[in-house]
């Protein structure tokens, strides 16, 4: 009975979302998996895969974006890297998902990017440790203020995933910076007002792709070229990089996916409130 509910409320509260026109939902199919999970019986239940289904270590494994990106859009691998039965937690609850009743999850179904936070820039050297054996990748819906976590275990040195937790946001958490960064990221006017007057900016020279620049940009100039702010949601690739609720500095790192965009924006807290002060783009 209590998965039953647990199922009525989980489409509850995916299909809150669906009057909008959201861009992505990396668990649009889970809904399904969950009504199955509450009305198949243990007898209907599917038996251990062969052992040719067993998951091997490829190259992709040395690092987690290598394996992370080829798990979020191969079907095959995504089901044979998935520990189960896997463990999904709404809030305080939790049921298991059942290999039999998995479907593919497009992770990045309509958008060709993923974003990061790093309270200092020393922490970005973590993306490519190849040393790590916990990451966890975070989404955040900007609109329904929920979150779902994915945690990854490297176990004799092959990527699984865990575990997934879903969750609602709460005010003010992560410094408050989520929750200042939606409204700066959709409101022109409140944005103009939580950005340096001296902001600087960091782009490659387009004569020598091996130097930078580095200048300021007006307010007006920074309107006038100012790129593609993520809006809808965001994500965060933990790879044990601090990200410390009383920080006073946030980077939000915005990667392409295959495509060689970069951007980085650099905030920091001034008498309580967060400003833009730093700009970087090297895309290539």
């Amino acid at each position: 009975m209590r998965k039953a509910v647990l199922g009525i409320c989980l489409l509850t509260f995916l299909s809150s979302c669906g009057d909008r026109k959201v861009k992505m939902d990396p668990f649009v199919a889970v809904t399904s998996m969950i009504d199955s999970v509450a009305t198949k019986t243990k007898e209907e239940r599917p038996a251990e895969p062969p052992a040719d289904d067993k998951p091997i270590h490829t190259e992709a494994d040395e690092l987690f974006d290598d394996f992370f990106f080829t798990y979020a859009s191969d079907s095959i691998l995504q089901k044979q890297r998935t520990k189960f039965p896997l463990p999904y937690y709404i809030g305080d609850s939790a049921i298991k998902i059942q290999e039999g009743h998995w479907e593919y999850q497009r992770l990045f179904p309509d958008e060709n990017f993923y974003t990061l936070f790093f309270d200092r820039e020393e922490d970005m050297d973590l993306v490519g440790d190849t040393s790590l054996n916990s990451v966890q990748v975070e989404w955040f819906d900007l609109n329904s203020r929920l979150s779902r976590k994915l945690y990854f275990e490297r176990i004799r040195g092959i990527w699984m995933l865990e575990a997934v937790n879903e969750r609602a946001m709460h005010r003010g958490e992560n410094g408050g910076f989520v929750d200042f960064y939606s409204r700066f990221a959709q409101d022109s006017l409140y944005q103009s007002s939580h950005i340096s007057h001296t902001l600087r900016f960091v782009t490659i020279d387009p004569d020598d792709e091996f130097s930078i620049l580095e200048t300021t940009l007006s307010l007006n100039q920074w309107f006038a070229f100012r790129p593609m702010l993520p809006s809808a949601w965001l994500t965060n690739i933990n790879y044990g990089q601090r990200n410390d609720s009383t920080s006073t500095k946030k980077i939000l790192k915005v990667n392409g996916i295959g495509n060689g965009y970069s951007n980085a924006f650099h905030f920091k807290k001034r008498e309580g409130e967060w400003i833009l002060y730093k700009y970087e783009d090297t895309s290539i």
